[in-house]
């Protein structure tokens, strides 16, 4: 279960800095995550892997957040748009898992045989080394800031890190054994932690917590919350 994005309060000239720093990781994440998908969904729509173009899909589903968290801080008042990021993050991962889902169970049921891919491979092999360093910095600058949305974020990126390693077990087993159900398998995998996530960003889990702001009288209702 996610855990509150509480922080103690912020100076006005702290939360400014802190959300700079959220558009830049932002904008990185998009940056990063185009590439990342345009390779994974042409490499696996080639060999054929259902695997490996969730994990594209997957994503695009980051970018969508990524660009999420840059309109949520272009607003005067981030907080205030709160809430609806979380759930526009939430239904982009509802999409994923119902796409990569059915494709999976297509995949099992007609028993398809999918190339190896050695782009996967190395794709995945990268994406396992780079997006720990930048789910952490996303996730320890969102409860700074006390934006359950940017940490989020963070945990999108955390989750394509799990998915790499997914994904590469999948890949590594179909090439050099011949297992031709792990990828459908992997797509599962990804699929439920997909939509688990997605459930958690949809409640809000840890949304309703105090906003950082100088000391002072007691902030108004968070707006994030109902």
């Amino acid at each position: 279960m996610s855990t509150p994005a509480t922080a103690p309060p912020l100076a006005p000239a702290d939360r400014q800095r802190l959300g700079r720093r959220a558009q830049l990781l932002a904008t990185t994440s998009v940056a990063y995550n185009t590439i990342e998908a345009v390779i994974a969904v042409s490499a696996g729509l080639v060999a054929g892997s259902i695997a490996l173009v969730g994990f594209g899909l997957d994503s695009v589903v980051e970018v969508s957040s990524g660009l999420i968290i840059l309109w949520q801080f272009r607003h005067p008042l981030p907080e205030s748009r709160e809430r609806r990021a979380l759930r526009l993050i939430a239904i982009s991962f509802f999409g994923l898992a119902c796409y990569v889902t059915v494709e999976s169970v297509r995949g099992l049921i007609g028993n398809a045989a999918p190339d190896p891919s050695p782009v996967g491979i190395g794709l995945a092999v990268a994406s396992l080394t780079v997006m720990p360093f930048l789910a952490w910095a996303q996730r320890r600058t969102g409860k700074q800031l006390g934006s359950n949305a940017v940490v989020a974020d963070g945990t999108q990126t955390l989750l394509c890190t799990y998915l790499s390693a997914v994904l590469l077990a999948g890949l590594v087993l179909n090439a050099t054994l011949g297992w031709t159900w792990a990828d459908p398998v992997a797509g599962l995998i990804i699929a439920a932690i997909a939509a688990r996530e997605g459930l958690q960003a949809w409640r809000g889990e840890g949304c309703c917590v105090p906003t950082n702001s100088a000391p002072g009288p007691a902030p108004a209702a968070d707006p994030c919350c109902p």
